[in-house]
């Protein structure tokens, strides 16, 4: 893996390389370093995972337009993975389709795609106008939709797909309620598998099942990291308990903005925005 600063303006195309740029890499709360959202990029095609709140002035820090994203998947309904879709949907639809941009296209589940609209965006969506046949606005209406495919598993739901060249496996992670102790008992939240090299947790509690379930596929781990233990994200001090040769290679993502360098000595490091992680 290569890491090199983002110089200039975000591209969403490349030579063909698989490549990562995080919007963000805080909690729900930073301030300093935003939310953790990120941009799967390979050759012609992207995939914006997650767009919290402050995910349209992040954009806006590495010179991109919100409405020059058109791929977009969630990983769960917490406002800092969903906060800005309202806004990215909206924007695509009033100024990007009459400008001859297509739909938004949502990759997610079936089981997924019913949960985030009636409980999360129909509120804000639906009732904007009639469509051409006269009725309330529809998920249809806003998003193409990519659904993935359910992978035979026992105990996780998991899920695969290959979205124009980019190979992406879902697994359901154990993120909450905090009294949820497998991800069976757990509401939906994913984490991702891309290209069969790279693990992205998304929000999940410390789950050394799940990490096995990777460890030797994974080139390296992006991981949901807190400084302070809490009842729904893996703590620092629970992530130590590792094997060095799984920390060696992991980046630690979502963490509080007081986390300094120092307190991922024992990782790979933290995972830093504006910064393209490139896999070749």
């Amino acid at each position: 893996m290569k890491i090199i600063d983002l110089d200039g303006p975000l591209h969403l195309t490349n030579d063909g390389s698989l490549e990562i740029v995080f919007l963000g890499t805080g909690t729900a709360f930073s301030r300093k370093n935003h939310q953790t959202n990120f941009v799967i990029i390979k050759g012609d095609t992207h995939i914006l995972v997650d767009f919290g709140m402050t995910g349209p002035q992040a954009l806006h820090e590495v010179d991109r337009k919100v409405e020059d994203l058109s791929v977009i998947l969630p990983t769960h309904s917490h406002a800092d993975h969903i906060g800005g879709i309202e806004y990215l949907t909206l924007l695509n639809r009033y100024v990007g389709v009459p400008n001859g941009r297509p739909k938004l296209t949502m990759i997610t589940t079936r089981e997924y795609r019913e949960v985030l609209w009636e409980q999360s965006l129909r509120g804000g969506l639906e009732y904007n106008e009639l469509n051409l046949e006269g009725t309330r606005l529809s998920f249809e209406d806003f998003y193409d939709t990519h659904f993935m495919d359910p992978l035979p598993s026992k105990g996780r739901s998991l899920y695969t797909t290959d979205f124009r060249g980019i190979k992406i496996e879902l697994f359901h992670t154990n993120h909450i309620p905090g009294e949820a102790e497998k991800a069976s008992d757990a509401f939906i939240t994913y984490g991702l598998f891309v290209d069969d090299r790279v693990f992205l947790s998304g929000d999940t509690k410390f789950d050394e099942d799940l990490i096995k379930m990777y460890a030797d596929r994974a080139e390296v781990f992006f991981h949901d990291a807190s400084i302070t233990r809490n009842a729904v994200h893996a703590s620092f001090s629970e992530l130590r308990t590792l094997p060095e040769s799984i920390r060696n290679k992991m980046h630690l993502m979502h963490y509080q903005d007081e986390t300094s360098a120092d307190d991922a000595k024992d990782f790979a490091g933290l995972v830093q925005r504006k910064t393209r992680y490139i896999f070749e």
